[in-house]
């Protein structure tokens, strides 16, 4: 197969708000005779974060004496808007509404910025009882607004794709493990027999592959004997192998936490686990103080840990906690077991305080 091409996409969405005012003018006769270019007002309203009104000129504006003129006031101060928006009167006999004017086609608004058309209807055909419009001396004018707000670009790749869920494939490995289904080997520990299937094993570490496939098939082994190695620290050894991740132990205290990730790291040096190994050594460095540090000392340069090996020997050197660790029972063990280390250890310390 050749490589996977990549895809992407984007859309770009500009969103909407649209709202209608119903203003109701009662007593309409009344306003008449109130002078051209005067109006009365609707109360506030707002669509898309910008507040608006309506004003009724009865009387008409500047030049348009013959008319009654009707108009949508943008009231945001220091706001510049786009909107379209229809002007309607309402028959109030039918219940339906008279389009007087619209603008489908978003018209910018600035603060205090009326349309450049507003809606004109003729007195005459206004106040004409057969046009509906005026019933006991009322009127109702319905204003409908749409505001453009901001537009975006979005990223719509995820959209794309079908989104996988996490492998559980571990979770099918432990529950293996832990039922003991076809198991086929069977690990004497202690006193405790643990069951297990080989061709896991085999396939985690070559020395189980060795051993539990190397010899005549009429030899292979059914039962195998663990000496030296915890029940416990056997079983962690396991979880790993099947799950690639260690037991969640039920929060023993450090020095036990500590004893336990010690024989771990043994065990994954004894099966060639190398994986296994550092992890040990990450943990076992999270702990690292004055009373551990000897001793983890010892353990890193008997099974080849080169990196925690080194760790500690900082520790040691930059730490300034050398007169505690010296009167540790690790540290006894480290002259007597490893004193080519503690050479080293001494030599990088004298050169460190001569700085």
């Amino acid at each position: 197969m050749g490589p996977e091409s990549k895809k992407t996409a984007s859309r770009h969405t500009t969103e909407t708000e649209t709202g209608t005012h119903t203003f109701e003018v009662i007593g309409y006769t009344f306003k008449k005779g109130i002078g051209i270019s005067n109006s009365i007002q609707s109360g506030t309203f707002t669509i898309g974060g910008s507040d608006w009104c309506i004003r009724i000129y009865p009387d008409g504006f500047a030049n348009t004496r013959e008319y009654v003129a009707i108009y949508l006031v943008h009231l945001s101060m220091n706001a510049n808007v786009r909107a379209s928006y229809r002007l309607s009167l309402v028959n109030q006999t039918t219940g339906l509404s008279d389009i007087l004017c619209s603008e489908t086609i978003a018209t910018e608004f600035n603060s205090f910025n009326t349309l450049s058309l507003c809606a004109l209807i003729e007195r005459s055909k206004l106040e004409s009882k057969s046009a509906g419009y005026i019933v006991n001396n009322g009127l109702i004018i319905e204003c409908n607004v749409t505001v453009i707000k901001e537009s975006q670009v979005l990223d719509i790749t995820r959209g794309l794709d079908i989104e996988v869920p996490p492998s559980d494939l571990p979770e099918h490995f432990a529950k293996l493990l832990v039922e003991e289904e076809s198991a086929d080997v069977t690990f004497s520990v202690g006193r405790e027999k643990i069951p297990a299937h080989k061709i896991v094993l085999a396939t985690r570490s070559p020395v189980f592959k060795a051993e539990l496939y190397g010899q005549t098939k009429e030899r292979r082994p059914h039962d195998v004997t663990v000496d030296d190695m915890q029940p416990q620290v056997f079983k962690a050894l396991l979880r790993f192998i099947y799950t690639d991740s260690l037991p969640d132990w039920d929060e023993p205290d450090v020095g036990e936490y500590c004893g336990i990730t010690r024989h771990l790291l043994v065990a994954a040096d004894r099966y060639a686990m190398d994986r296994l190994k550092f992890l040990c050594a990450r943990l076992l460095v999270k702990y690292l103080d004055a009373e551990t540090v000897a001793t983890t000392l010892v353990l890193a340069d008997q099974h080849n840990c080169d990196r925690l090996k080194e760790v500690c020997i900082e520790f040691m050197t930059y730490s300034g906690e050398m007169d505690a660790v010296v009167a540790t029972q690790g540290y006894a063990n480290l002259k007597r077991t490893s004193p080519s280390i503690l050479v080293d250890v001494l030599e990088k310390i004298s050169r460190h305080c001569k700085k």
